[in-house]
């Protein structure tokens, strides 16, 4: 499926979850925000998330990567939300078997973009992620998140970052 940090992040929680997540969360996220979304999310799961799967010593690692616009305007406060997230949405994040999630921001061609990317290590990513989606604190966070991105040609309805396959890895 297609990762969304949103947010969880940010996003691959969002508006179904893993785009949320992958972004909210992807973009914190978590949204992720993270993501996201942020975005396999609860906001999903399909063969992108089997193509991103590598065996780990204590199970199945599942890394999702996703891309978002973020609008020039509300560059500042989006940043500000991410040097400071909120406690509880990184405690949610961690309770959904998210790890090692990054949000990183780049201009090109005068655009402001950000890419999310994240570890899933838990047994059933579409449950963990339709958890954080419906979870009051990570909808709170997605309506100060989502209004700083810009959705991209190509993402899915009901997500709101754009999933991105993996095509390269090195443990």
């Amino acid at each position: 499926m297609q990762l969304v940090h949103n947010q969880l992040v940010h996003n691959q929680l969002v508006h179904n979850g893993f785009s949320r997540l992958a972004a909210a969360a992807v973009t914190l996220f978590v949204g992720a925000l993270i993501g996201f979304g942020c975005s396999e999310s609860a906001h999903q799961g399909d063969d992108r998330a089997a193509a991103n799967e590598t065996p780990a010593a204590t199970g199945t690692i599942q890394r999702f990567g996703s891309v978002i616009g973020l609008k020039a305007e509300k560059q500042d406060y989006y940043n500000q939300l991410h040097a400071k997230p909120w406690p509880e949405i990184n405690a949610l994040l961690k309770k959904a078997h998210i790890q090692n999630y990054t949000i990183y921001e780049v201009e090109l061609d005068g655009k402001l973009y950000l890419f999310a990317y994240f570890e899933y290590s838990g047994e059933d990513f579409d449950a963990d992620m339709a958890l954080m989606a419906e979870n009051p604190k990570v909808i709170q966070w997605w309506a100060e998140t989502d209004p700083c991105q810009i959705k991209l040609p190509g993402t899915p309805e009901d997500e709101q970052w754009l999933g991105m396959k993996a095509v390269y890895h090195l443990d």
